[in-house]
């Protein structure tokens, strides 16, 4: 059996071969898409936005199956309030690595890359919100000789 090789199978033979997560699609070509990209901790989340009827598609699946709490699903949605495209915009998703708040928040930053270049108007109100500045934090190495990054041993008298 020959190995096909991903770079010459078109884009319906790819979606095929690719495990389904779930049914929630939204239909669309992809040539008008605004493309962001967002990243938080280990976790890259690929935003296309698109003019729409407000639905939001993540890994397939929407969003109250895929983020479980309020708090993530709010930050996913901030960048839309801001700019009051709740309503007026398709939003898919595709999102990998980290958790589930990690990847909540790197979805919250793909969204606003996308929808400043959906929309230049939007920027001012995306970056007086904070919603384009990326979060910079890691998680520290382990160091030798120390129990975790920076914990050292108990400190033993005998």
């Amino acid at each position: 059996m020959a190995q096909c090789d991903l770079r010459d199978c078109d884009l319906r033979d790819r979606e095929e071969k690719m495990p389904k997560l779930g049914t929630y699609l939204i239909e669309g070509n992809g040539k008008n898409d605004s493309i962001g990209t967002g990243r938080r901790k280990s976790s890259v989340a690929r935003v296309r936005v698109r003019a729409g009827q407000g639905r939001i598609s993540i890994n397939c699946r929407a969003l109250e199956d895929f983020f479980k709490t309020e708090q993530q699903r709010k930050a996913v949605l901030a960048p839309l309030k801001a700019t009051e495209k709740l309503e007026s915009v398709d939003v898919l998703i595709t999102v990998m690595g980290g958790g589930t708040t990690g990847q909540a928040d790197a979805c919250k930053l793909g969204i606003a890359r996308a929808l400043k270049e959906f929309d230049p108007e939007t920027e001012a109100k995306l970056r007086e919100e904070s919603l384009l500045t990326r979060d910079a934090r890691e998680v520290e190495r382990k160091k030798y000789g120390l129990r975790g990054a920076r914990r050292g041993t108990q400190f033993s008298k005998r």
